[in-house]
């Protein structure tokens, strides 16, 4: 039985509001995760991974003050020392290694893989996106999730109107831009080659 990578015709259409340049985003990230996912490349989620923990150990602070057994005189200074922990351990440094995760490593990434299995590549993907406030430029640029790694393959980038993809009703034209996606996969695929 061949597998088939394209969209069905009897599936779910892909409805946006065309006013609404999120929706629209939303929409074609959520279509190149999976495009991505039917080439064979797991989603790396150890960074999502990171992100929730810090999130986890904020979350705690607040609730050992909130949920101690004492009460109210018995533990002044247990709730002092939460007070001063607080603003100055978990907000600052907490939320600045959050920001910097954020700013460093993600950037614009709407997805991370590993490589796909039986690939001769040590590194996944990182792949981004951009379609600016007040425009209809799609940006899709296909990365190295390691830049440094010697089987890194040169960046590749999309660049089209969303015009090209969206019904005047605001559903997806899938095929199309599966066809595109799959273009430029298959175009880092090739640079990926060629730089070995």
């Amino acid at each position: 039985m061949e597998k088939n990578s394209e969209p069905t015709a009897n599936k779910n259409q892909k409805k946006a509001n065309l006013l609404d340049h999120h929706s629209i985003k939303h929409i074609l990230d959520e279509s190149v995760s999976e495009i991505v996912a039917s080439r064979g490349y797991a989603e790396d989620v150890r960074m999502s991974n990171v992100r929730l923990l810090l999130g986890t150990v904020i979350i705690a602070v607040a609730l050992v003050a909130q949920f101690y057994k004492k009460k109210f005189p018995e533990n002044r200074d247990f709730l002092i020392g939460c007070i001063v922990l607080y603003p100055f351990f978990v907000y600052i440094v907490l939320n600045v290694v959050l920001q910097l995760i954020i700013f460093v490593k993600e950037k614009n990434a709407i997805l991370f893989t590993y490589p796909p299995q039986g690939s001769y590549t040590s590194t996944g993907l990182m792949i981004t996106s951009k379609l600016p406030r007040f425009a209809d430029d799609y940006t899709l640029t296909i990365a190295s999730a390691d830049p440094k790694s010697i089987s890194a393959g040169k960046t590749v980038d999309l660049t089209k109107s969303v015009t090209k993809w969206f019904t005047k009703d605001g559903v997806l034209v899938e095929g199309l831009f599966w066809k595109d996606v799959n273009s430029l996969l298959d175009q880092y695929s090739g640079e990926a080659k060629k730089s070995k």
